[in-house]
């Protein structure tokens, strides 16, 4: 995928962060934005601890198929593996790894990235693809920056 492409998204999400009239609108805006742009991201989504049990993580907005996975332990899943280690989890294949809790037939591979506020993970970004191996290094670095400026929202507006 183009880094340009990747910068240019970054931008306009950097841009509406600004003025972004809460977190739950910022979140909307990225989960219509990204797949929009990027055909190989089918399902993009938000998950963030429950403030009263930060065990769990909670469905948040999201752009794809509906899930039955509204509500995740931190012990369980990729999503969990992703902020109980508090780092971006890659997944080729979801079928080989045991983590997988499956939510679509379609999906083959998951890119999972913790959202930090004061250094803690707080929540996170999960991209599902209906391609195998479809996620980079470059999608990496591209989703922890966003999520970077979602963090960095939720320090300031908090």
């Amino acid at each position: 995928m183009s880094q340009e492409l990747f910068s240019q998204i970054i931008s306009e999400v950097r841009a509406f962060a600004q003025t972004a009239p809460s977190l739950t609108a910022l979140q909307e805006f990225v989960v219509e934005l990204i797949p929009t742009r990027l055909s190989y991201y089918n399902w993009t989504g938000f998950y963030m601890l429950d403030p009263d049990d930060e065990t769990m993580l909670v469905l948040g907005a999201f752009h794809g198929a509906a899930t039955e996975h509204t509500r995740i332990p931190v012990t369980q899943g990729i999503c969990g593996a992703a902020v109980a280690q508090d780092a971006t989890v890659i997944v080729d294949d979801v079928n080989s790894d045991p983590r997988y809790l499956a939510c679509s037939l379609e999906t083959k591979s998951e890119i999972v990235v913790p959202i930090r506020v004061n250094g803690k993970a707080i929540g996170e970004i999960d991209i599902d693809s209906h391609d195998p191996a479809a996620f980079s290094a470059a999608d990496s670095v591209f989703l922890e920056e966003c999520a970077e400026i979602i963090g960095e929202y939720i320090a300031r507006t908090a």
